[in-house]
């Protein structure tokens, strides 16, 4: 086979691997594109400002959503608090100061199984962890404990792997200079590390906002219209709606308007929660650039 036939084969074996890639590419962004289109239809009669702003009534079937998307910002928000420090010190803990060996691989193979176990087992933790032998009972602080625990194995391996790609030579330079490690790390390592740190913050807060079965068993109430004043009061959280709204309701033909415009807020306000941590990653990066 001659030169120019190998050359010729070559390209054409790269344009039929671009072309699949391509295909699975507009497939995928096009089932995407057609879901959100289709909530955003559903959605559109009862999306408004009272909508989103009004207590629930009569059963669900009329009023807003108010109570449910504070009940989820506030599960969120003290998710992501209570997971972020546990996750960066433990990742921290295994990348800086633990010695490597047979232990630390064994612990690190744990926690990325720990990310594939099924939501409804971490539920079943929380309810029996920190509703029962804790005191807490079904409320927003066991929830968002339950929560915390099941994104830590995204927010410590993202740190982990953040914490890795930041230079050797920048820990060097650190002690050479007669900082101590915890300087060298906390001066020189983290904010070298904060982008990618903030990479498996935000893959946990979208999974967090999203999840029901575990605030099913910890804490989410199914029509509860006031708004939580402690963190040991139940809440409503807009998944847990939807869930009722969409499968349990007794007028599901006529609360599936609301169900949609309760998905569509939900995806909304989960991508305004990762678009602040995607904002707070891009700006460390900017700035370390510049250093």
């Amino acid at each position: 086979m001659t030169n120019a036939a190998l050359i010729k084969k070559k390209r054409n074996v790269q344009l039929m691997w671009v072309t699949i890639c391509a295909t699975f590419a507009v497939i995928t962004v096009g089932t995407l594109a057609f879901l959100f289109y289709w909530i955003i239809v559903g959605g559109a009669e009862v999306i408004s400002w009272s909508f989103i702003t009004q207590m629930p009534e009569q059963n669900m079937t009329a009023g807003g959503i108010w109570p449910a998307l504070v009940g989820t910002i506030y599960v969120s928000l003290l998710t992501i608090a209570i997971s972020v420090p546990l996750g960066i010190g433990a990742a921290i803990y295994l990348n800086e100061y633990a010695k490597q060996g047979r232990l630390v691989r064994l612990i690190r193979l744990s926690i990325r199984n720990l990310s594939g176990v099924p939501s409804i087992v971490y539920g079943l933790f929380g309810l029996g962890l920190f509703a029962a032998t804790f005191g807490f009972g079904r409320s927003l602080i066991a929830a968002a404990l339950t929560l915390a625990i099941m994104v830590l194995p995204w927010v410590i391996t993202g740190a982990e792997e953040a914490l890795k790609a930041v230079p050797r030579s920048f820990r060097e330079g650190g002690l050479a200079l007669g900082a101590t490690k915890w300087q060298t790390i906390r001066q020189l390592v983290l904010p070298s590390a904060i982008p990618g740190m903030a990479t498996g913050a935000i893959l946990g807060l979208a999974r967090a906002a999203g999840e029901t079965a575990p605030i099913i068993l910890t804490g989410a109430a199914y029509f509860l219209p006031i708004i939580p004043h402690d963190i040991k009061e139940q809440f409503m959280a807009l998944p847990y709606h939807l869930y009722i709204l969409a499968t349990q309701h007794s007028e599901t033909a006529t609360v599936r308007p609301i169900a949609y415009g309760t998905a569509l807020v939900l995806i909304i306000l989960v991508i305004l929660l990762n678009s602040v941590a995607i904002f707070i990653r891009n700006y460390y990066r900017r700035k370390n650039e510049l250093l």
